[in-house]
Order: structure tokens, then C-alpha cells, then sequence
């Protein structure tokens, strides 16, 4: 693996042939987490403690450019462990005026929203999101083709996945979660059953990941429809025969708007998620399909202070089915779910110092997630960190309240280079 890795470094630095452009950078990282609750059932108190390394390199020739990303970690939160994960490494080129092509392990995002996701199907670690790293590991990589066509009426774009790419979910070992099989928040201390990682849909062709996206402005705002073939990310069905958690089969369908208005920036979103596997609703161990919606709006409140709001609501077809199928004494949520999310970002001291605060809260739920941050960048290549994420809810069984257990605080130093 070591080998390995020193080879993937060096073709890194020697990208770059003997015409074009080529470009090197990356940073050293230390990050330090623990948890703020004795009573998590993780086999560790530290959320992390890691030191990490990132090398970028880019190429830039006349007809193409190749772009890679790997990270080399020190892992010593739990079992110490050193690893690396080539995070992207792609080659892109345009094919006659009018196409583009991706081709290789990257990082895919679309839609509007700002960290709620609904025609944003591509995978996220949400093991990196709740223990403080950088935002940009919130995206998971995955190997894919993406084609692009260009046109007066709008662009079309294509990505093609030919190995399922499911989120990255907290596993018991540093971050509990809620077991329906155990009726409580379960974590690897408990036992090593309690190891979260259910197996992926078979290796095969027809179950690879399609999603499409066409834009287009309309006016001075920027709309979109969308379009995807695959699984939920989240294993939320259950194989009844072996018991264990699956991902069901899913289409997505949705449509997406965003543009300046009232001295902001406004935006809406919608889709249809189509559970292809119980499209009646009469299946307890897969989901129904349902219907969501979001609207956002975004504006600059005062010198260096910006402030955001979102509402979405989620709403369960086939409902009075889906809960007659609850076990009695679970809690089971509304038919129509709603969710407020709120940004606040204050920048001080000539925009060295920068707070942010971003808050989830579920009415309907009774549960929240609120994360936070300091950075200090204590010069052009140092930068200082110190933050949280806390986690509450009336109901072990809700989105953010199985992650009770989990509150942490975290420091992170950065140097760039």
C-alpha cells in the first residue's frame, strides 16, 4: 500500500509533459476532535486525530488538462492506522466545439440548495461532516464519466457511475447511530456487530448510476431539470431474508431554479424521488416514494455579515400504509416533514477572523444539528480553527437525533503550500 502510494505522489509531480501549463499545491493538516458525552457507545472518546497531507496537481495542455488530488493521513483516533485515498484524479478535454468530456475518479455536485440535497445524488461522507473536516470532504469521490453538450438553448450534462457510490455514514466506531434492529443508539462498544457497513448492490452493469442535467437561464435566473437512475444513498430498506440494511432502487426526478433578486440571492428546488422498489407503498422494509421541496434566500445583512434561510418540505406518499407498518412504540414521523436551515457568516479583522454558524432544526421531527466555526488565518500560509457540531432530538429515530451521543468539539492547523 505504501508502494503504492509513493508511486500515485510521484506520478502526481511529474504530470506535467513537456508543453503546457502545470501547477502544484497542497496543504499539511493537523485535526484533534473528542466527544462531549460519556455515554456514546463508540470504542473511542476522540472524534479525530489526524495529520494529513494533500497534493494537487494540475495540467493544462492545448487540447486537454489533467487535474489529481491525493491525501496521505495519519489516523489515531481509533485503531492508528496510516492510509491515503486519491480524492480526484481525471482527465478532461473537449471533443469538437460543442462537447466535454470528464473521465476518471472526481468530485460531482449539482443543484441549489446549500447543504440540503435533493437532485444532488452523488455521494457524501458524512463521517468527514461531523467530526470537522474541511468542507470540501463533505462530497465523496467517485469514479465516473461525465459528457457535457453545449448549446444555444442550454447545456446537457451526463454522468455515468458504473460502480454504485453510497454515502459515507457514521459506522459505531467513533460516531453512534440509531439501530432499528437494536431499538437504540448502538456503537462499537457494545460489540463488534455493531460495525455499520451494509454490503453494495452486485458489481453489475445494470447496476451502475445515471443522473442528467439540462440548464438553461431564463431571464437573470439560472434553471435546471434533472434526471437519475440508481439507488438511495442511504441503505434504508432491509434484505428481510439475511436481515440486513440494503440500498432500494431509486429514480429521481426534479427541477431547479436560483438567481439574484431583492438585493440577494433566491433559489427553489424540487423533485419527485420514485422508490422503484414499492411504488404502492405495501413494502415495511423499503421506502415510499416522495415528494420534496425546498426554497432559499441569501443576502448580505450588513459589512461582512451574510445570512441565509431555507425551508423544505418533504411529504410521504402512501402514508396511513407506511405508518400502520411501524412497530408499536417507535416514534413515526409526520407525513409531511419540515426542515429550517439558517447560515451565518461574519467576517472580522480585515477578513482574517471568520465565524460561521449553520443550524438544522426539524419541527416537525423535534431534532437539530447545529455546527460551528472559528478560523484564524494567522498568516498567508497558517490557518487556525476551532469548532463543533452538536446534535439533539426528542426521538432516538430521527435524522439528527440518533446522533445525539455525538456532540464534539474540534481544532484544526492548516499550512498551505
Amino acid at each position: 500500500m505504501k508502494k503504492i502510494a509513493l508511486v500515485v505522489a510521484g506520478l502526481l509531480f511529474s504530470a506535467a509533459p513537456s508543453r503546457g501549463e502545470v501547477s502544484l499545491d497542497g496543504f499539511l493538516q493537523g485535526l484533534y476532535g473528542a466527544r462531549l458525552d460519556s455515554h456514546n457507545p463508540t470504542s473511542t472518546e476522540q472524534t479525530a486525530s489526524e495529520t494529513r497531507m494533500q497534493l494537487r496537481a494540475e495540467h493544462f495542455g492545448d487540447k486537454g488538462e489533467f487535474f489529481g488530488r491525493l491525501d496521505f493521513f495519519w489516523d489515531g483516533a481509533d485503531t492508528a492506522d496510516y492510509d491515503w485515498e486519491l480524492r480526484e484524479g481525471y482527465l478532461k478535454f473537449r471533443l469538437g466545439s460543442s462537447f466535454d468530456f470528464k473521465i476518471g475518479r472526481q468530485v460531482l455536485t449539482w443543484g441549489t440548495g446549500d447543504l440540503i440535497f435533493i437532485n444532488d445524488v452523488f455521494a457524501k461522507d458524512y463521517r468527514s461532516f461531523f467530526v470537522g473536516r474541511d468542507d470540501q470532504y463533505l462530497k465523496a469521490p467517485q469514479n465516473a464519466i461525465r459528457a457535457e453538450y453545449y448549446h444555444n438553448i442550454g447545456s446537457l450534462a451526463v454522468v455515468w457511475t458504473p460502480r454504485f457510490e453510497p454515502n459515507r455514514l457514521p459506522t459505531g466506531r467513533r460516531l453512534s447511530y440509531y439501530s432499528p434492529m437494536a431499538g437504540d443508539i448502538v456503537g462499537t462498544e457494545m460489540g463488534d456487530e455493531f460495525f455499520f457497513d451494509p454490503p453494495l448492490p452486485e458489481a453489475e452493469l445494470k447496476n451502475g448510476e445515471v443522473a442528467a442535467r439540462f440548464q438553461r437561464r431564463l431571464g437573470g435566473f439560472a434553471s435546471a431539470v434533472y434526471f437519475y437512475r440508481g439507488f438511495y444513498k442511504n441503505p434504508l430498506g432491509m434484505d428481510l431474508d439475511n436481515m440486513v440494511p440494503i440500498y432500494p432502487r431509486l429514480n429521481v426526478y426534479g427541477a431547479s431554479i436560483r438567481g439574484a433578486i431583492w438585493g440577494g440571492i433566491l433559489w427553489a428546488e424540487g423533485g419527485y424521488f420514485d422508490s422503484r422498489d414499492d411504488r404502492c407503498g405495501e413494502k415495511p422494509n423499503v421506502p415510499n416514494s416522495s415528494i420534496t421541496g425546498m426554497v432559499g434566500f441569501e443576502r448580505q445583512v450588513a459589512t461582512d455579515l451574510t445570512v441565509n434561510g431555507q425551508w423544505q418540505l418533504d411529504y410521504m406518499t402512501d402514508y396511513d400504509q407506511f405508518a400502520a407498518q411501524q412497530p408499536e412504540g417507535v416514534y413515526v414521523r409526520d407525513e409531511v416533514r419540515h426542515l429550517l436551515t439558517s447560515r451565518i457568516t461574519k467576517r472580522l479583522n480585515m477578513e482574517t477572523i471568520t465565524l460561521s454558524g449553520f443550524l438544522f432544526y426539524s419541527p416537525s421531527d423535534e431534532d437539530l444539528y447545529f455546527r460551528f466555526s472559528t478560523e484564524y488565518k494567522y498568516t498567508d500560509e497558517i490557518t487556525l480553527a476551532l469548532g463543533g457540531n452538536i446534535f439533539d432530538g426528542k426521538y432516538e429515530n430521527t435524522e439528527f437525533g440518533q446522533f445525539a451521543l455525538n456532540d464534539n468539539v474540534y481544532v484544526k492547523v492548516t499550512y498551505g503550500f
